[in-house]
């Protein structure tokens, strides 16, 4: 059936169901016998979508996007930091939020790796933070000192010195999911244990509901995954918080005093650059090339009037030159409430 309209052989059909007295039902399906038997394929109301009872949908899609939504922020914020920490450009980018049994999960791991047991009060239970080789042993070698070359990946559980590299790595991992969940709950993590093989680590029944939220670590050409496990049992308490109508509330909090003053003390220690311009001048490139030690370059900014300071490029003071405790100095004299005001001085 195109639309609708009728073909030919279904007009006929009904006419020939009327004519004999069929009931509404048994007319109805005429079009659909005519259909069938012309090789059309199924109409769009019977599409069927199966269902898998192994693996339950117990998170709704609006939690769904809301996680989502939180952990793409959270690994902007986590870029940052290691990028930081490893002195070197590092990308992290959220590729899935999924819904698993534990068992998949686990078995999806590589053996031996990093598998982390989180407490993160006042959720219940663990959640679990994979970290895979493939990543973890060229940022510790970037740590430790390491080049840029790429190095042949041992496999092989970290040893005592290598774990403790890595509680550094974790630690930062901790204390950006703790801001991403501020505005929701106010998490308190910690690191219960550090296990080579995820199979010793039953923190669930196997059969349990988890999310699997993953992202992607990319230090120059290598890549590899880290995998933030929370099981339902976790978050099934909070998921009213998750849904799409709180999520908006908390993103458009007012800011309050204290805010505002926590940001403005952390202004005032930001190093910026200052710089003041005694003068200009224009000569050509052969007076340039004749220029000697001794040389004088006139110009023509008068001796008495004011400098030009500027903070990052940005006219922001007129000063007059000076000397301070046996140093050359400027003393801030106007205040520049409009950069363009400044542009012929």
């Amino acid at each position: 059936m195109s639309g609708d309209v009728l073909s030919q052989a279904e007009v006929e059909g009904l006419l020939n169901a009327m004519a004999g007295g069929g009931d509404a039902a048994s007319a109805a399906s005429v079009p659909a016998q005519a259909e069938h038997a012309a090789g059309a394929g199924p109409m769009p109301h019977d599409k069927v979508i199966p269902y898998d009872f192994k693996r339950p949908e117990r998170v709704g899609k609006e939690q769904m996007r809301a996680l989502q939504t939180l952990h793409e922020g959270f690994g902007r914020n986590f870029a940052a930091g290691l990028s930081a920490m490893l002195r070197s450009m590092a990308e992290v980018k959220l590729t899935s939020v999924d819904q698993l049994t534990y068992s998949e999960f686990v078995f999806s791991l590589e053996n031996p790796t990093c598998f982390n047991l989180l407490k993160a009060e006042p959720l219940e239970g663990n959640l679990i933070l994979d970290v895979n080789p493939s990543i973890l042993y060229p940022i510790i070698d970037r740590l430790l000192g390491g080049g840029r070359e790429a190095t042949i990946m041992a496999r092989r559980p970290l040893t005592e010195i290598e774990l403790r590299i890595v509680s550094r790595i974790t630690s930062l991992f901790l204390e950006e999911l703790h801001r991403a969940w501020q505005n929701v709950l106010d998490l308190h993590l910690e690191v219960v244990r550090v296990e080579s093989n995820p199979q010793l680590a039953q923190i669930v029944p196997p059969n349990e509901v988890v999310v699997v939220i993953s992202f992607e670590l990319a230090l120059g050409e290598v890549r590899g995954m880290m995998n933030l496990c929370i099981p339902y049992n976790a978050i099934e308490r909070i998921s009213g918080k998750l849904s799409a109508n709180s999520w908006v509330a908390y993103g458009r909090r007012v800011a309050t005093p204290e805010n505002i003053e926590q940001i403005r003390q952390t202004l005032r220690s930001s190093l910026v650059g200052l710089d003041v311009r005694l003068a200009s001048a224009k000569i050509s490139a052969g007076e340039l090339i004749g220029l000697r030690v001794g040389d004088v370059i006139t110009t023509q900014k008068d001796v008495h009037g004011p400098l030009l300071v500027s903070v990052e490029g940005v006219p922001k003071f007129r000063a007059r030159p000076g000397a301070f405790k046996n140093h050359k100095a400027v003393c801030i004299e106007e205040l520049i409430a409009n950069p363009a005001d400044a542009i012929g001085d």
